[in-house]
């Protein structure tokens, strides 16, 4: 797998987005309303249905949309109407707009010369290598398979090594290989202290490369933030455990007298337990077990994935 060689290159100066009361209308249509969010160095994921507006969102962080109110601004300067921050980011559309009778190799260095970059060819030759495109480098784009259209165009909006990568549904069309090379390329250009937004409607991908969310729902911010620690703040909902034990059915008698559970099922697989409380429970659990000697062999939360939390917000 091609990582990102952070040993060649200086260091990497964080950038940050900062987002305060931004909201995009279009006539009585609102599509953001009143988000507030700072992205920094790292990855982070910006999820939510289809019209949930993710996309209005990257657009008027990549300075394409101007906020109908609010403020948005990177390293303190405006996006919008400011030709200086792509200096510094770096952005992936959905939309895809790629000339197919281009070869890769001559794309993404044309995205190299209008960047001005002093060495174009060895910055193109180093983008291309990074989303392990060398081989078909110089066949017409309009031969690739959709996955390989989408790592050229993620070529090309890191061929000038921005600071900020915004990236609009990255996945479509990669197959699993392809996946998860460009996970891992997201980790590492993470983990050199690169700020990278990418957003998915898709569970599994934004679980796999960030626990940091941004949560859309109908426009607005749903939830922001480690998506664990989001479940555990919902207190209105019933934290769901599984448990396996010595001896079950006695666990679940003691365990239905504790204030912080409110349910218990037992079957032959063990204890599912619903709890009111996420910490008083898991608190509780190891000295109920010690007073009746009995050894806890698993205890898993049961509802604490993004798929969980994630259907909560929509719900709620």
């Amino acid at each position: 797998m091609t990582t990102l060689d952070t040993d060649a290159r200086p260091a990497v100066t964080t950038s940050t987005l900062d987002l305060v009361g931004v909201s995009r209308w279009y006539g009585n249509v609102v599509a953001v309303n009143d988000v507030t969010m700072q992205l920094s160095s790292g990855v982070t994921g910006l999820l939510g249905p289809n019209g949930a507006g993710k996309t209005t969102l990257l657009h008027m962080m990549a300075g394409f949309l101007a906020p109908s109110r609010g403020t948005l601004t990177l390293d303190g300067e405006s996006t919008w109407r400011n030709p200086g921050v792509y200096r510094r980011l770096g952005l992936v559309s959905e939309r895809e707009a790629v000339h197919s009778f281009l070869t890769a190799k001559e794309f993404v260095l044309a995205s190299a010369k209008l960047h001005r970059l002093p060495d174009p060819e060895a910055a193109a030759r180093r983008a291309i290598e990074l989303v392990e495109m060398t081989d078909a480098q110089d066949r017409r784009i309009g031969t690739y398979s959709k996955g390989m259209r989408q790592r050229t165009r993620v070529a090309a909006a890191l061929v000038h090594d921005p600071q900020v990568l915004l990236l609009d549904e990255p996945f479509n069309g990669m197959d699993p290989r392809q996946r998860l090379h460009m996970m891992g390329l997201l980790h590492s250009l993470g983990d050199a202290g690169r700020t990278i937004l990418f957003s998915s409607h898709i569970l599994e991908e934004v679980e796999q490369v960030s626990g940091t969310v941004q949560v859309m729902v109908a426009g607005r911010l749903a939830a922001s933030g480690d998506f664990r620690t989001i479940r555990r703040l919902m207190t209105n909902r019933p934290h769901v455990f599984a448990v396996r034990s010595t001896d079950d059915r006695a666990l679940a008698v003691a365990l239905m007298a504790d204030p912080s559970v409110t349910g218990v099922e037992l079957d032959k697989t063990g204890l599912t337990v619903r709890a009111g409380d996420y910490g008083a429970f898991t608190r509780a659990l190891p000295k109920i077990a010690l007073a009746r000697q009995i050894r806890v062999r698993q205890l898993t939360p049961e509802d604490e994935s993004l798929e969980s939390v994630f259907s909560y917000l929509v719900e709620a």
